[in-house]
């Protein structure tokens, strides 16, 4: 029996009342795996066959670290502001507006503190959803303050970059972030606080040039992308052919720029494993 015939069979459906399969039901990696996102999502967010790291953001990194996924935000109300009036193919403060709405965040980091494995952490983690993850005035100083908690309470500091980079309407302002941060950086080796730094992918421009190399210790996850400038430039600038996969992480743990790269399920007993060593505290099991 032709489709069009159906009625007679009893299918009475029409077009715009048929269903399809709900999205978000399945992952694709870049690597054609296919996975079911509660899987996914059971695995840390790595497609199991391939080991693949899906990009996420603060919120899961923190149900990863925090114990139970308790923590109190640091300053979760700062937003940034419009002093160079600037304006693209749209007003910058509509924009930020635009990326607001889109992902419930107010800026392209998140600070806060709770327990990891029983013990006090800090953690900065960046979010590439708001406007890239780019470093504008208030992730300079979001990450300040959540530097000046740790320095205070003598508690270990952590961040988390997945940055394209310093943001383009703050202009120098951005770029003042890069100091503004490694000078608290600074404070806290000086006052023997741990920091660690975990690169995830993408790490690029002046956060790579700023806190993201700047850890007691420099981490990654598999496959990510870290560099300052993107290869045509780099090449554009230096005049040699860059080595393929120069700008991985596996890349720079092999010539020295990382300490170890983690899949992201080991990433909490990694972290704890270090902060006890360094501090002379018993492995936490």
């Amino acid at each position: 029996m032709s489709w069009f015939k159906r009625k007679e069979k009893g299918i009475q459906t029409t077009t715009e009342q048929k269903k399809d399969t709900p999205k978000g039901l399945w992952y694709k990696s870049p690597t054609g795996k296919i996975v079911d996102t509660k899987e996914l999502e059971q695995n840390f967010y790595v497609s199991p066959e391939d080991g693949y790291h899906v990009r996420i953001g603060s919120k899961e990194y923190f149900e990863i670290l925090f114990d139970d996924n308790k923590f109190k935000e640091l300053d979760p109300k700062l937003e940034s502001k419009d002093p160079l009036k600037f304006e693209d193919t749209k007003k910058y403060p509509d924009r930020l507006k635009a990326a607001m709405e889109k992902t419930k965040l107010k800026d392209a980091v998140r600070t806060a503190v709770g327990k990891s494995k029983g013990k006090d952490l800090v953690v900065a983690c960046m979010d590439f959803s708001f406007i890239g993850g780019s470093m504008g005035s208030v992730v300079g100083e979001k990450i300040a303050r959540a530097a000046d908690y740790s320095l205070k309470k003598k508690i270990p500091f952590m961040i988390i970059s997945k940055s394209g980079g310093a943001r383009m309407m703050e202009a120098a302002l951005s770029l003042m972030q890069l100091a503004k941060t490694s000078v608290k950086l600074a404070q806290l080796a000086d006052a023997g606080i741990p920091y660690i730094s975990l690169c995830t992918d993408p790490t690029t421009g002046g956060t790579t040039a700023s806190f993201a190399m700047l850890g007691d210790i420099n981490i990654s996850e598999p496959g990510a992308l870290i560099g300052f400038a993107g290869p045509r430039v780099v090449k554009d600038t230096t005049g040699q052919e860059l080595p393929e996969g120069f700008q991985t992480s596996e890349f720079l743990l092999e010539h020295g720029f990382l300490d170890f790269i983690t899949h992201r399920k080991h990433l909490k007993n990694k972290v704890n494993l270090y902060i006890d060593l360094i501090t002379n505290q018993p492995i936490r099991e």
